[in-house]
């Protein structure tokens, strides 16, 4: 076996168990709401904290790697996420519980971090879109097993086993990594440790807000988040003043590398929402249990698993522009069949939208990562890809408080926080209520898609 292949595996594994973390979560947070005796806005952090940190440290943990070695910060991900799942298993009440999975998101963002700069350490130019493909395929499969785990394990077993169950993953993974990873291209980079805190900051009084203006808690919640945007702003123009930034604008001066980033950033807060609100949908207006109704999109999944290596690996031959703007297209299509979703409309059209979706991932990520990388400088792999990881990860933070915002403001706060954890069915009108509360924000995540999917056409041919 060769060793890029050795490495390509090593790699997999890390992504599976990401994967498998993020949607066997979903599918345990009724449980783990009651079982830890928690208040409903106390157990959303326990999602919201892990994308918080995603989005914050990933720049960082892929300039450290840059610095230090790309192989050990990610075999030490594993080290980390390992541990960081078993306290979480352990936890005893719901602080604990969001304390480790902040934790587990620092293991995951190591490995998140320096995966795609290794792959490019490791594999030739035109190899790369077949390598990213093989990483999305791996997302893939882990979000299948996630599901499928996910509702065995919290039923049979209960929630604590959902963490468990990463323990051996990341032994295994550790093992190969320490013997098949190792690293290349080190260079002196400096840490922007201010930037990281403001940016900790803004998304933190983002994301509280949002979810304060839900529940109708304190009454400054949209007072937060425009406070947080505004610390944005200010982050964006510390950044710019910086010799060596957290993230550095003048890696976009490349017109492929900047357009793919922003084409990146667009489908993430576009479309990552969307799952979410469809599972609601399933959930809280058809009355479907959580495995039933994540089950209606495995056809994805396993569309996805296996396009993704054929996809990168045509997209290194034909180039990036078709394929990525292609797969965006099919995004589009899943969001215009779940915009005819109604009170009475058959759920088997929910896996004609995930077929779309399959599609759409097997040929977007491997190929825009291919681009993205492609035009990264070599001692920049690290944080190029911690750029494209970050502002992918504020993406999905953004998709999420977006699908909350404006599906939910025509539901009661009560009502609505209650039906974001799954543990209520809505009826009557209240449920034609959500469901337009819904339409409009799919009609809102279209038109983002169809601005990702501008960039990504305009984006011009990659080196």
């Amino acid at each position: 076996m060769e060793n890029s292949t050795k490495v390509l595996i090593v790699l997999l594994l890390g992504s599976v168990m990401a994967a498998i973390d993020g949607s066997i979560v979903l599918l345990a947070f009724p449980d783990i709401t009651q079982s830890l005796n928690a208040s409903l806005s106390s157990s959303i952090w326990t999602l919201l904290i892990y994308m918080i940190v995603a989005a914050t440290l990933t720049v960082q943990l892929g300039r450290i790697g840059d610095i230090y070695g790309r192989a050990k910060m990610f075999n030490l991900g594993f080290v980390v996420f390992t541990i960081a799942s078993a306290t979480a298993g352990f936890a005893p009440d719901i602080l604990s519980l969001i304390i480790s999975r902040g934790v587990q998101a620092i293991g995951a963002s190591l490995m998140l971090a320096n995966s795609g700069a290794i792959i490019a350490d490791v594999f030739p130019r035109t190899s790369l879109g077949r390598a990213y493909g093989y990483i999305a395929a791996g997302w893939s499969v882990g979000g299948i097993l996630g599901i499928a785990l996910g509702g065995i394990l919290t039923t049979l077993l209960g929630w604590r086993y959902i963490f468990y169950i990463n323990i051996p993953i990341g032994v295994l993974g550790l093992y190969l990594g320490l013997k098949y990873l190792k690293d290349v291209n080190l260079t002196k980079r400096h840490l922007d440790i201010i930037g990281m805190v403001v940016l900790a900051v803004s998304l933190c009084l983002i994301s509280f807000g949002a979810l304060d203006a839900i529940a109708q808690t304190t009454g400054i919640g949209v007072y937060l988040a425009v406070a947080g945007l505004a610390l944005g702003a200010i982050f964006l123009i510390y950044e710019h003043r910086l010799a060596d930034p957290l993230i550095d604008l003048r890696h976009f001066k490349n017109r492929v590398l900047r357009y793919s980033m922003l084409a990146a950033f667009f489908m993430s807060v576009g479309y990552m929402g969307v799952i979410f609100l469809v599972t609601l949908y399933l959930q809280g207006v058809r009355g479907l249990s959580p495995l039933n109704a994540a089950l209606l999109l495995v056809p994805g999944y396993l569309i996805s698993a296996f396009l993704g290596p054929q996809m990168g690996k045509m997209s290194d031959k034909v180039g990036a522009r078709i394929i990525a703007t292609l797969g965006i297209a099919c995004f589009a299509a899943a969001t215009l069949v779940y915009l005819t979703l109604g009170s009475s409309s058959d759920v088997y059209i929910v896996m004609v939208a995930s077929v779309f979706t399959g599609i759409g991932v097997s040929m977007f990520f491997p190929a825009n990562n291919r681009a993205v990388m492609s035009n990264a400088p070599k001692d920049s792999y690290g944080v190029i890809n911690g750029i494209l990881r970050n502002i992918s990860s504020i993406g999905v933070l953004f998709s999420y408080i977006i699908a909350i915002y404006v599906a939910f403001a025509s539901l009661p706060s009560s009502d609505a926080l209650q039906l974001f954890v799954g543990t209520t069915t809505i009826i009557g009108g209240i449920s034609d209520s959500f469901i337009a509360g819904i339409h409009a924000a799919l009609t809102i995540s279209l038109v983002l898609i169809l601005i990702a999917g501008a960039f990504s056409l305009v984006r011009g041919k990659e080196n």
